[in-house]
C-alpha cells in the first residue's frame, strides 16, 4: 500500500517531514525541555522540591494517559494538520502563563492543561502522519528521521538557550542572585513560547489537509470495532511494555543535569551543558537505529538499544563513576542516551513488524501510548522522592537502579515481541 503522502514530489515530502520534526519537538519545549536543561535553576526560581515538580509532572501524566487513548481514534478521523496546529497554538498560550512564574497550584494545573494540548490534540496525529510519510518499506527510516531530526533541533535549541542563559547572568555564575536567575529563565521561557507559535504556522502551511477517515471504509473509522481489534493483538500489548521501559529511560534523562550538580559539584551553567550532551546524542542514535531497523528487524535493534541502556544505567547505579573524572560522566551520559534515544527513534516502527493495519494506526498508537507513557505519571514523583530522600549522589544512584530494572524488562519484552510477531496474522485483523 502506498499512502497519499508517500506519492508526493520529493521536495514536498522533505517539507512535510521538516514540519513534523519541528512540531514534534517544539510542542514539548515548554512542559519538558525547560525543566530538563535548567532543572537546578528551575527548582530554585519556582521554589520547588524535586517531589513537588514530580507531582506537577504526574498531573500531566494522568491527563496524558486519558488523552493518548482518546486522541488515537481522533487522529484516525480528523486532519493531522488541523489537530497539530491547534495543539501548538494552545500550548504556546500556556507558555505565556508559564513565563509569569506561577505558584505550585497554578503550575500543576498548567501541566495538566499541557497534558491535553500536547497529547490528545497532537501525539497520535504526528505518529499517523509519520507512518503515512514512510509508506510500507521505510518505517524505520521515517521514525528514525523524525526522532533524529527532533533530536538535532532539540540539541540546537538547548545549546543556544544555554548560551543565552549564560549571557544573561554575571560572568561568575555562582554569584548570580535569585532575581537575576529568575529574569534569565523567564526570558528563555518567552523565547520558547514564540518558537512554538511560529511552528504552528509552519505546520499549517506545510502539512497536507487530509482527513484520514474520508479515505477508509466505514468499519475502520472511529468505532468500538477498531478499538476491540487493537485490544486483541498481543503484539500491541508487548509494544506497549517496550515503550513503558524505554520511556522510563527518557524520563531519567531529566536527571543528568541535576546529577552533575549534586554529585560532581557543577554550577548551574556547567550542569546545563552536561544535560545538553544527551540532546546531541539523540539525532545520531535515532537516525542510526532507524536505518538499522530497515535493514534488520526493528525488534533486534530495540533489543540492542535496551542492552546499551542497561549497561549505562548500571554504571551510574553502582556508583562506578569517579567524581573527579569528567570524561567518565560525559561518556556514560552519552552512551546511556544512545540506548534511550535509539529506542525512541524506532519503537513505533514496530507497528509494521507487528502487522498492525494502517487503518488502525491511530487507535493502536492510542493504546500503546496510554500504557507506554504511564511513566509520565509515576516517574516524576518517584525520582523526586528518591533524590530528596537521599541527598547527593546516592539518590541519583537509586533513580538509575530503577532504570536498570526497567531496561531488563524491556529487553525481555523485545525478544518476546520478536517471537510473537512471527505468527501469521488473523484474517479478521488483517487489511489496510
Amino acid at each position: 500500500m502506498i499512502s497519499a503522502t508517500s506519492s508526493l514530489p520529493q521536495w514536498r515530502r522533505i517539507g512535510i517531514m521538516a514540519a513534523l520534526i519541528g512540531a514534534g519537538e517544539c510542542v514539548f519545549l515548554l512542559p519538558f525541555v525547560v525543566a530538563r536543561i535548567f532543572r537546578p535553576t528551575f527548582l530554585d526560581v519556582f521554589d520547588l522540591t524535586n517531589l513537588q515538580l514530580g507531582t506537577a509532572f504526574a498531573l500531566y501524566g494522568v491527563v496524558a494517559m486519558v488523552s493518548y487513548f482518546l486522541g488515537g481514534p481522533l487522529a484516525d478521523k480528523f486532519s493531522a494538520r488541523k489537530l497539530m496546529t491547534l495543539a501548538l497554538i494552545a500550548t504556546s498560550v500556556g507558555g505565556v502563563l508559564f513565563a509569569t512564574v506561577p505558584g505550585l497550584k497554578i503550575l500543576t494545573l498548567l501541566y495538566g492543561f499541557w497534558g491535553f494540548t500536547t497529547i490528545m490534540l497532537f501525539w497520535a496525529a504526528l505518529i499517523r502522519a509519520t507512518r503515512e510519510w514512510g509508506g510500507v518499506a521505510s518505517q524505520g527510516r521515517a521514525y528514525g528521521i523524525l526522532d533524529g531530526g527532533r533530536g538535532f533541533l532539540a540539541a540546537l535549541l538547548a545549546s543556544i538557550s544555554v548560551m543565552i542563559f549564560a549571557a544573561l547572568l554575571p560572568e561568575d555564575v555562582s554569584s548570580a542572585t535569585l532575581a537575576q536567575r529568575t529574569t534569565a529563565l523567564k526570558q528563555i521561557i518567552g523565547i520558547f513560547t514564540g518558537i512554538v507559535l511560529a511552528i504552528a504556522l509552519v505546520v499549517w502551511l506545510s502539512v497536507p489537509d487530509s482527513t484520514p477517515g474520508s479515505h477508509r471504509s466505514p468499519e475502520h473509522r472511529l468505532s468500538k470495532v477498531g478499538v476491540r481489534k487493537v485490544l486483541q493483538m498481543p503484539n500491541v500489548w508487548l509494544q506497549a511494555i517496550i515503550v513503558v521501559c524505554a520511556y522510563v529511560g527518557y524520563k531519567c534523562t531529566d536527571d543528568f543535569s541535576l546529577y552533575a550538580r549534586d554529585a560532581f559539584g557543577y554550577d548551574d551553567v556547567a550542569a546545563a551543558r552536561i544535560g545538553t550532551i544527551s540532546f546531541w546524542v539523540r539525532p545520531f542514535a535515532a537516525v542510526g537505529a532507524g536505518l538499522l531497523a530497515d535493514h534488520f528487524k526493528a525488534s533486534w535493534v530495540v533489543a540492542l538499544s535496551f542492552v546499551i541502556m542497561l549497561l549505562g544505567s548500571m554504571a551510574i547505579a553502582m556508583g562506578a563513576l569517579q567524581l573527579n573524572v569528567t570524561w567518565m560522566l560525559v561518556f556514560t551520559v552519552a552512551a546511556t542516551s544512545a540506548g534511550i534515544y535509539g529506542l525512541r527513534g524506532i519503537y513505533f516502527a514496530l507497528f509494521e513488524e507487528g502487522k498492525v493495519p494502517l487503518a488502525l494506526t491511530g487507535t493502536a498508537v492510542g493504546l500503546v501510548s496510554t500504557v507506554g507513557f504511564t511513566p509520565d505519571i509515576f516517574m516524576g514523583p518517584l525520582m523526586g522522592y528518591l533524590i530528596d530522600r537521599s541527598p547527593g549522589a546516592l539518590g541519583h544512584q537509586h533513580v538509575f537502579m530503577v532504570l536498570t530494572a526497567f531496561a531488563l524488562v524491556g529487553l525481555i519484552s523485545a525478544l518476546w515481541f520478536r517471537q510473537v510477531s512471527k505468527k501469521p496474522v488473523n484474517s479478521e485483523t488483517k487489511g489496510r
